[in-house]
């Protein structure tokens, strides 16, 4: 280790040293919450601005037991976001339901079971379609395009033939004192509202399933919505230090100021007392599993009272979902 590591090593070190420790757990999970919506920036203007939800739907396609309807959701004049509704083909009328949140790719199709240019998929790639996997284990899936893919790129991006915009956008909003993470978590919050007010799905059983970059999102917004009853993050549970400080990772994992309150597993921590799964390939390369073990093994002394509402799976594999127990996990705690 040269000089320079040295000096790095202490910058952390300071870092989580200068963290608020002195107060009782409740205090210390109220502190962590309003310095978080501090850290995101600030989005009162979009609340300002924001329109009765315009709902357009684009295409309905019917499968043995589900159906798939891709809607566009306006939250203001200038925010659209599609989104595909997954809904089983059972007898009930109301339905818990799940927000589900993809990772870096090319977009939401791939957790829907569709390719690139928009036809079924025959290999399941890294999202394993995920949101099929839910909507047949019997929960109303809210799928979003996640601002920065897909068809949600800025111009420059599309006629670049960037596969996203979050370089463009984080560097834009970092400039104007917010975060990428930030715009995309006020989004999935004002999908909660959608999916709270939906007729088809009961408000008390509302969860969250996200990967990799959308495991971020999830991760933040359970911890600031207490709407949300159950959580799965994939491909995303560490710390700071192991993952996004150690390697190259996209700039929307960076939010300014966020390790001089706490690492990344006390800020999962704050989903806590309510119910977490976490899983993990035990390849990632991205995520190493030695720190996913240390992460898990510091979120679980939050749930040291109520261990059947933290779960883990480390599986055989990469940076992928799986799903082989989060799926069931999921529909248990929220049936």
């Amino acid at each position: 280790m040269n000089k320079l590591d040295q000096l790095f090593e202490q910058f952390y070190d300071n870092a989580l040293e200068e963290t608020v420790k002195a107060v009782g757990p409740i205090e210390r999970k109220l502190t962590l919450k309003s310095g978080l919506l501090e850290l995101l920036g600030d989005f009162t203007y979009l609340d300002e601005t924001r329109v009765p939800f315009q709902i357009n739907l684009i295409e309905t396609k019917e499968f043995p037991d589900y159906k798939r309807e891709l809607f566009s959701l306006s939250l203001t004049k200038l925010i659209e976001i599609k989104m595909y509704v997954l809904t089983p083909k059972t007898n009930k009328k109301i339905f818990p339901s799940v927000l589900a949140l993809h990772g870096h790719g090319f977009g939401v199709k791939e957790a829907v079971g569709l390719t690139e240019t928009g036809e079924q998929a025959q290999v399941a790639g890294i999202h394993n379609q995920f949101a099929v996997h839910l909507v047949k284990k019997g929960l109303k899936v809210f799928a979003p395009e996640v601002i920065g893919f897909g068809d949600r790129r800025l111009t420059r991006d599309i006629e670049q033939d960037n596969i996203n915009s979050c370089e463009a956008m984080a560097t834009n909003l970092l400039m104007e004192g917010k975060t990428l993470a930030g715009l995309r978590i006020w989004e999935a919050r004002r999908v909660l509202d959608f999916i709270e007010q939906s007729s088809e799905t009961d408000d008390q059983k509302i969860a969250m399933m996200g990967f990799s970059g959308g495991a971020l999102v999830t991760a933040y917004t359970a911890a600031l919505d207490l709407r949300v009853k159950a959580t799965v993050l994939t491909g995303f549970t560490n710390t700071f230090k192991g993952s996004i400080m150690a390697r190259h990772h996209c700039i929307d994992n960076y939010i300014p100021g966020i390790l001089n309150f706490a690492e990344l597993p006390e800020w999962i921590s704050l989903i806590s007392p309510r119910s977490l799964f976490i899983e993990s390939g035990e390849k990632d390369l991205i995520f190493p599993n030695s720190y996913v073990k240390k992460a898990i093994a510091e979120i679980a002394e939050y749930y040291d009272n109520r261990p059947e509402k933290f779960s883990y799976d480390i599986f055989p594999g990469a940076h992928e979902i799986n799903g082989r127990k989060a799926y069931d996990w999921l529909v248990n705690q929220i049936s």
